[in-house]
């Protein structure tokens, strides 16, 4: 891709943006979006919010043209699935949880 930076007014972008969301809306019509411009890497980042445990089909929908985007054209376009924070937090309940921070090396502050 490209150093020219890329905005949310920018037509081309919006163009693309547009087409991933109707692509990703035809697998999935529940889902919701939020676009934003992000540094790492620079670029439009359209998140996805979709009640899935895997967000693999979501991007497997999008992939091809999503590369076409990036390679072909040289935008800066990213899709990232997410979860609702519904979903997220009720994992976090007792009785949900995968791991602790103590398993992730994280250590809970004395008191």
């Amino acid at each position: 891709m490209t150093t020219e930076r890329y905005t949310l007014t920018d037509p081309r972008i919006m163009g693309a943006v547009h087409e991933l969301e109707l692509l990703i809306t035809e697998c999935y019509p529940q889902a919701t979006f939020e676009v934003s411009e992000g540094d790492d890497p620079d670029g439009i980042y359209l998140a996805a919010t979709i009640d899935l445990d895997d967000a693999t089909p979501v991007l497997d929908a999008v992939r091809e043209r999503l590369l076409q985007y990036q390679v072909d054209e040289q935008l800066p376009v990213f899709v990232v699935p997410l979860r609702p924070i519904e979903r997220v937090l009720s994992q976090l309940e007792p009785g949900h949880r995968r791991f602790t921070l103590m398993d992730v090396g994280l250590h809970p502050a004395a008191s």
